[in-house]
């Protein structure tokens, strides 16, 4: 019963701001449901100096709302899988170089950079965070999330091209980022020493693994959904393919993420031109648009509630905004490598590093990931927890709400450059 009163509270509030953005502040959806949940949240803050029972309340049923378990364990399957099901495949082939190096060796690299200048700027502050803890950091702040980055380009109006490359981008190194974020918590948890074989052990395991038994999935849901024209049981076939796929791959300790992008691929590109009616189609987009929309309303609510449980002080939040334009560079170096790489095979557009550097947005799954650090292994890893996700939360916030409402204006800025040169040829 409780659950079902927790998804009832988040769901009706989804729905109020969702209504009061649409007719107040006319912000992208998931911009403006985050903006009005903060606010809400501030609000709630404020009144609990002079009314304590409000915020006292209010942050004990925000606190019964497992959010690592509620993103990682529920929401990311159908999110990812969603986000697939509308990417073209023939797109996402051209950019699979600079996806591919993004997500991987960008990822690796952003994690030691952001890392290693975090634990500078820790030692400068005086707060106590260990450089492996650091790197947790860099590892959990390191991947765009596709949640964030999909919903954004929808309203941006990016060329298919750029979109792909993002888009992209957001599906596959995020299935990494949790890799490298879990291989580094059992180095901090104390469960493994530094192992670089078994650290590439479990990158291949987990990544490998995942994609396959995605592609596995993937191929079955075909073959099944050829043999049947009836919408409502290809529906319900997508919808085991994302449930239950990724509950068998987390229980296979392969990536779950990693698995539901290519299912997602495989059914929203082979599977409806081989296996779908017209009819199917539409009503499988209308479905999975609507669950997509649905998720995402609710978790940007649960980002803005999120503050109401985050402990704050002022050496942390100054080293949090120090940090923000510090994950800004090595996000923009971890980009500008691969790209120089490509330059002689590939061409890119002018402005295309600012463009991934600013459009690598951050939200839920590095908030999730931070909160599923267990705060009881070691000792003082309480502590530590807590300086990471207070840390987290800010970058979160800036990159949402800031890089979140200027990436479009930065996008038709660049198309408006690209077209006089177009005129001119």
């Amino acid at each position: 019963m409780e659950l079902f009163q927790i998804a009832a509270g988040l769901l009706t509030l989804a729905a109020v701001l969702a209504y009061l953005n649409h007719h107040l502040l006319r912000m992208p959806p998931t911009i403006g449901l985050m903006t009005l949940s903060l606010a809400l949240s501030l609000v709630v803050i404020v009144a609990g100096y002079w009314m304590p029972g409000i915020s006292e309340v209010a942050r004990a049923w925000v606190a019964k709302i497992d959010f690592d378990d509620t993103v990682l364990q529920g929401m990311l399957g159908f999110l990812l899988f969603a986000g697939a099901l509308h990417i073209d495949l023939v797109d996402l082939a051209k950019q699979r170089w600079i996806i591919g190096m993004l997500a991987t060796v960008g990822v690796v690299s952003c994690t030691l950079i952001v890392g290693l200048l975090t634990w500078l700027v820790m030692r400068w502050l005086g707060i106590e965070l260990p450089f492996i803890f650091c790197l947790l950091f860099g590892s959990l702040i390191s991947p765009t999330d596709p949640i964030a980055v999909l919903g954004i380009l929808k309203q941006a109006g990016a060329p298919r091209e750029l979109a792909a490359k993002i888009s992209g981008e957001s599906l596959f190194n995020d299935g990494v980022g949790v890799v490298v974020f879990l291989g580094l918590l059992e180095i901090a948890t104390g469960k493994h020493e530094f192992d670089l074989q078994h650290l590439s052990y479990l990158f291949v395991y987990e990544v490998l693994g995942g994609g396959g038994f995605g592609f596995l999935i993937g191929l079955v849901a075909f073959y099944m959904l050829r043999g049947t024209n009836n919408y409502q049981v290809e529906i319900l076939i997508s919808l085991a393919v994302a449930a239950g796929g990724y509950a068998a791959a987390m229980a296979m300790h392969i990536s779950g993420p990693i698995a539901m992008v290519i299912a997602g691929l495989m059914l929203g590109n082979h599977g409806r031109e081989h296996a779908m009616s017209p009819e199917t189609q539409k009503h499988l987009d209308d479905f999975w648009e609507l669950i997509d929309e649905i998720l995402n309303a609710v978790l940007f609510v649960l980002i803005g509630l999120e503050i109401l449980i985050i402990s704050f002080n002022l050496k942390v939040l100054t080293a949090g905004l120090i940090i923000i334009p510090l994950v800004l560079l090595a996000r923009w170096i971890s980009v500008w490598f691969p790209v120089q790489l490509l330059r002689r095979s590939q061409e890119f557009p002018p402005g295309i590093v600012s463009i991934l550097t600013w459009g690598g947005l951050r939200g839920g799954i590095s908030v999730a990931l931070a909160l599923s650090i267990p705060s009881s292994i070691p000792e003082d890893a309480t502590g530590y927890r807590d300086t990471i996700l207070a840390i987290c939360y800010t970058v979160v916030v800036f990159s949402i709400l800031v890089q979140g409402q200027t990436i479009g204006m930065l996008i038709r800025r660049q198309l408006r450059r690209e077209e006089p040169a177009v005129r001119e040829e």
